[in-house]
């Protein structure tokens, strides 16, 4: 019988303290729980707020556009559009050009909904942004972009 292999106790505080990953995931439910309770009055998560604002084109985009720019698989942003269209805030049709692709669209409500909700999100944002002080946001959002 061969003795198991444990991983030290000091490896674990260093994972702690240096994981990027462990930082960004806690940063980002920080981030999310902050924009979910100042959304909460338009009746909207962080998550919501992010889709609605992504539909707010010119033109209808195709799902897998959208998928794309929120980093989701189109499963994930499938079931995420379900409730926004039981609430009559998005609209999913399929595309004339090609049956096989569906576009998404805000409905007058849902454009109405996401007026609402922009002046919220900038005044947390501007909260947010606060928090950096001189180091500014600027440089983190490009450091996050060259991540990802």
């Amino acid at each position: 019988m061969s003795k198991p292999v444990e991983v030290p106790f000091a490896t674990t505080l260093l994972v702690r303290d240096t994981c990027l990953c462990l930082h960004v995931q806690r940063a980002a439910r920080a981030l999310a729980r902050r924009f979910d309770e100042a959304l909460r009055p338009v009746g909207l998560t962080n998550g919501q707020f992010s889709v609605l604002m992504s539909l707010n084109r010119p033109a209808p985009p195709a799902i897998g556009a959208v998928a794309s720019l929120l980093a989701m698989d189109r499963t994930t942003l499938t079931a995420a559009l379900k409730p926004l269209e039981r609430r009559g805030l998005v609209e999913i049709a399929d595309d004339p050009a090609d049956r096989r692709s569906r576009l998404l669209a805000l409905t007058p409500a849902g454009r109405a909904v996401l007026a609402r909700a922009v002046p919220i999100w900038e005044a947390t944002h501007g909260i947010v942004d606060g928090l950096f002080g001189d180091r500014g946001t600027a440089r983190f959002r490009d450091d996050l972009r060259a991540v990802s």
